[in-house]
C-alpha cells in the first residue's frame, strides 16, 4: 500500500544508520595504537647532529 512507504524509508534509515554506526565503531576500536617508548625517545635525543 502506498500509506505504508514512508515508514519502509524510515525503517531502511534506520537500519542503515544503525549499521553506519556499527561499522565506525568497530573500525574506531579495532585500531591498537602503540606508542613509542621511552627508551627510543632518550636514543633519539641523544644524537645532536652538529651541522
Amino acid at each position: 500500500m502506498p500509506q505504508m512507504a514512508p515508514l519502509n524509508w524510515l525503517s531502511l534509515f534506520i537500519l542503515f544508520i544503525l549499521i553506519y554506526m556499527m561499522f565506525n565503531f568497530i573500525n574506531y576500536y579495532s585500531f591498537l595504537y602503540t606508542p613509542k617508548s621511552i627508551k627510543s625517545l632518550k636514543v633519539f635525543k641523544k644524537n645532536n647532529w652538529k651541522w
